[in-house]
């Protein structure tokens, strides 16, 4: 059987067919446009030309604090990826706020009986020929949303790119402390290996002491020997500092994706202190951290979703009109339609019930973040005023002891007034000293950047900057 399509009929789907085929091009060109751009930014080995530039410009330079911070939020991929959740919330809102899609309908009843009607038109045959014509029914049909739903979607939606942000937020605070741990670690092994090369100069001027009063006869020679064995383990000591250090530098470095540490050394004071506020202080701060406002935003998203399913229970209309051609006689009729679902049975009420408990959640939720918070400040801040007053023990008492007692025992052996046995423990104790110092140093600036990321804020914002003074010695503190 032949189908004839009418004028009409036939210049519409050659229409229609015409802009789906230019819409087919435009979305197979811009796909390689974007990709031709993209690809112009990327070296050989995938990474982008400022992330090779800023590894450059840290070869044989000191690196500070402030640089390393802003390498890793450059190119670290865990925050890539939270922007990269931002970026596709964004059109995650802009859908939310779209119209619904109009929707063409066509229906050909009896296919292909498009002859005219001849002869008398009341006879049977033509009355048989008449009901079984073919008949062509288009309609558009468009639904409209009642109740407020498109606005009160767009509006949860927006709620969820801030929750977004604050999960950003969160995740950068997060990576700042974990940076400025790893300097305090790359701080802390200069120091140490500084210690320990300061402390095997040391062994070294003991043992030609020693060996100066061997030599004179002074000494039995099995005080040499202890005096190298001495030394030894001096030497060990550093090479162990060493490779700490090169550890501690390897772990900065890899926070920016760099397997081999480009930069000369970290620049940076333990010393440098902070006077710690009071708890009370702190705690108001801990409101602030984002951590705690995503909480008090992720309410406001869950009230504005349970908003959404109230407006869910007001049914949508559907509205609908066209036309109906008759083959045979030649006419066209006009249809409109109107269609709206009954709300018997489905009122929505699961997914009511279920966004209000989604409330009641989200507020538990926020006062177990804001006790988690101010517990992890109290855990961190107990422990930083006993180390605040270890290292005021330490630098103001033990360490001017145990330097002096050590030039004094090193001073009598040379003149015959101490033994040998004396000489090394007051040098053991020195140097213990010395690591426990920089032990407490470091331990001060890791529980400060934990309070840090609590209060998501420096600590020299509620307080004065208070610097430790040195000894003035370049080798000991």
């Amino acid at each position: 059987m032949k189908f004839k399509l009418q004028y009409k009929q036939l210049r519409f789907f050659l229409l229609f067919k015409t802009q789906i085929l230019i819409l087919l091009l435009v979305s197979l060109y811009y796909p390689f446009q974007l990709i031709a751009s993209s690809d112009s930014v990327y070296l050989n080995d995938g990474k982008p030309l400022n992330y090779q530039t800023s590894l450059r410009s840290l070869e044989k330079k000191d690196l500070t604090l402030r640089e390393a911070v802003n390498l890793v939020l450059q190119h670290n991929p865990e925050l890539a990826a939270f922007a990269k959740e931002m970026n596709a919330l964004e059109g995650a809102t802009q859908q939310a706020g779209l119209f619904r899609n109009p929707e063409l309908s066509v229906n050909v009843e009896n296919a292909g009986n498009i002859n005219k009607l001849s002869g008398d038109i009341n006879s049977p045959e033509a009355v048989a020929q008449e009901v079984v014509q073919q008949v062509t029914t288009i309609r558009i049909s468009q639904l409209f949303e009642l109740g407020g739903k498109r606005a009160a979607r767009t509006a949860a939606a927006l709620l969820n790119e801030e929750l977004a942000s604050k999960d950003y937020e969160t995740k950068r605070i997060e990576i700042v402390a974990r940076v400025a741990n790893a300097y305090t670690d790359v701080l802390a092994g200069q120091e140490r290996l500084r210690l320990a090369e300061a402390t095997m100069q040391l062994a070294e001027n003991v043992v030609n002491a020693v060996v100066k009063r061997v030599q004179a006869g002074k000494v039995p020679p099995i005080e040499e020997t202890r005096a190298k064995v001495g030394f030894s383990t001096t030497q060990i000591e550093r090479e162990q500092a060493q490779r700490d250090l090169v550890a501690a530098r390897k772990r900065l470095a890899l926070l920016w994706g760099d397997h081999s540490p480009q930069f000369n050394q970290a620049l940076g004071n333990l010393e440098s202190l902070v006077p710690l506020p009071s708890i009370e202080k702190l705690e108001e701060r801990v409101l602030e951290n984002p951590a705690a406002l995503r909480a008090l935003k992720n309410i406001e998203q869950r009230k504005a979703l349970l908003e959404v399913e109230q407006t869910r229970r007001i049914p949508n209309l559907i509205v609908n009109a066209g036309v109906v051609h008759h083959a045979q006689l030649g006419g066209n009729t006009a249809v409109a339609g109107l269609a709206i679902p009954l709300p018997l049975f489905d009122r929505n009420q699961g997914n009511l019930k279920e966004a209000h408990q989604r409330v009641n959640k989200a507020i538990d939720e926020k006062a177990a973040t804001e006790l988690r918070l101010k517990t992890e400040l109290a855990q961190a801040y107990e422990p930083l005023s006993a180390v605040w007053n270890e290292i005021n023990i330490l630098r103001d008492e033990i360490l001017p002891g145990a330097r002096s007692a050590f030039e004094v025992t090193k001073k009598g052996y040379e003149l015959g007034r101490f033994g040998f046995l004396e000489l090394l423990d007051s040098q053991r104790i020195l140097f213990q000293n010395q690591i426990l110092y920089v032990r407490a140093l470091a331990n001060y600036q890791r529980l400060v950047n934990e309070i840090e990321r609590v209060i998501a804020a420096p600590i020299d914002e509620l307080s004065a900057t208070a610097s430790i003074p040195h000894s003035g010695n370049n080798e000991e503190y």
